[in-house]
């Protein structure tokens, strides 16, 4: 169980670890030349957009017409770069080797749930399981889960509407909070964080009572359960707020992970189509503003709030660090971490965990086909945009030019 106390380190002892992001013999001081030739060939097709498009579509078909041979190239190429592997037995490697260079490791089942109870039982099983491991390893700081995956997300919205269930669907919402407890549980008896991921804002909030919940349950001693707070939604930080003064209240600690969103285009869509005002923030620098300033919140107000800047901006990341240090806080003060997705962002991950600053790496896994949506997207997300190259590209023909490859 993480500690109750963290000391400030004297004025004296603070000097900020130096700490560079285009340091690239240590973002890639875990792969060999040849793996790093393969992460130039994948990362040049991702970064041509035609190809990109092309190629999904070419993948998705193979697989539902289970063309011989596209499991293996897809799984020796996108999935390998980008997931741990098909089981958790499988992620066993990626997760030792993470540790190597002192990255946590999140395992994140990317399942999604086909909407029954056997499913949602399934997946409740799977995230134990990840508690297990997390409890037995020392690389393993977080479990994570959706809520929608041990659940149903249209009960969640019904909720959120203020909408009076049926007697099935209590019952079937019951069943939910039943899992989110066990999974909590099973968290606070091994003293392993876990996050709820945040999702679509038209059931956010019922989720968010979810977490709070457990939060009350849980959070006495530290933060084992966490939100998770999209702060491309302009309310969010002040949700942040009015949690955080109910858990001052309470005596119990809040987890907040930091991201800044997933469903942006999905929340404009059904804003317009629903005729009402969108969540989102109008600009991306509105975004990065509020993401800023919930970092100096909660580095503000660390006595009883844990912070995980998940995030892949530079600029962000580097305001921590600099707030970590002018808070008089170690680097690796176990309130205050860093995540990244596996497969992007090594120039972060690596600097950060090389400083010693907490580090994680969060890890898909799950069957090939069941993985695809994800493995997409992260195609799609190192697509050149107006003729640019990605910012992952050009750090691998960076490296490469270092290595003289």
């Amino acid at each position: 169980m993480p500690g109750r106390y963290y000391p400030l380190l004297p004025m004296s002892q603070l000097q900020a670890p130096p700490i560079s992001f285009d340091d690239t013999a240590v973002a890639f001081a875990s792969r060999s030349n040849g793996e790093l030739r393969k992460m130039y060939a994948l990362f040049a097709s991702m970064n041509n957009p035609t190809l990109v498009k092309t190629g999904s579509g070419i993948m998705k078909t193979a697989l539902k017409w289970h063309v011989p041979g596209t499991k293996f190239l897809i799984k020796n190429s996108i999935f390998e770069q980008f997931c741990g592997g098909e089981t958790i037995q499988e992620c066993l490697p990626v997760i030792e080797e993470l540790g190597r260079y002192d990255i946590g490791t999140i395992l994140d089942y990317s399942v999604e749930g086909e909407g029954s109870d056997k499913s949602f039982d399934a997946t409740t099983t799977e995230i134990l399981a990840t508690l297990d491991l997390a409890h037995r390893s020392k690389h393993i700081p977080f479990s994570v889960f959706k809520v929608t995956g041990v659940g149903e997300a249209a009960i969640l919205e019904k909720i959120q509407a203020g909408k009076t269930l049926s007697a099935a669907e209590q019952a079937s919402y019951d069943k939910t909070v039943l899992r989110v407890n066990a999974i909590c549980a099973r968290a606070h008896q091994y003293g392993v964080r876990v996050f709820i991921d945040a999702e679509e804002s038209w059931f956010q909030d019922t989720i968010d009572q979810l977490a709070y919940q457990m939060m009350r349950r849980y959070n006495h001693e530290s933060a084992i359960v966490w939100n998770t707070y999209q702060l491309y939604r302009h309310d969010r930080l002040e949700a942040l707020e009015a949690s955080a003064a109910e858990a001052a209240a309470g005596h119990y600690h809040i987890g907040a992970k930091l991201v800044r969103g997933a469903y942006m285009e999905k929340e404009a869509r059904t804003a317009s189509a629903q005729s009402r005002p969108t969540p989102i923030n109008p600009s991306k620098q509105a975004t990065d503003a509020l993401y800023d300033e919930a970092l100096r919140y909660c580095i503000d107000h660390i006595d009883h709030i844990s912070v995980c800047a998940g995030t892949h901006n530079e600029a962000s990341s580097l305001l921590l660090t600099q707030l970590i240090q002018q808070a008089g806080l170690r680097p690796n003060d176990p309130r205050v971490w860093f995540a990244q997705l596996y497969g992007m962002s090594d120039n972060l991950s690596y600097n950060l965990a090389n400083a010693g600053y907490n580090t994680a790496k969060y890890v898909p896994y799950g069957p090939v086909e069941a993985v695809m949506p994800y493995l997409l997207r992260r195609a799609d997300e190192n697509t050149a945009i107006a003729g640019q190259t990605s910012r992952e590209f050009r750090l691998i023909q960076k490296e490469m030019s270092r290595r003289k490859l």
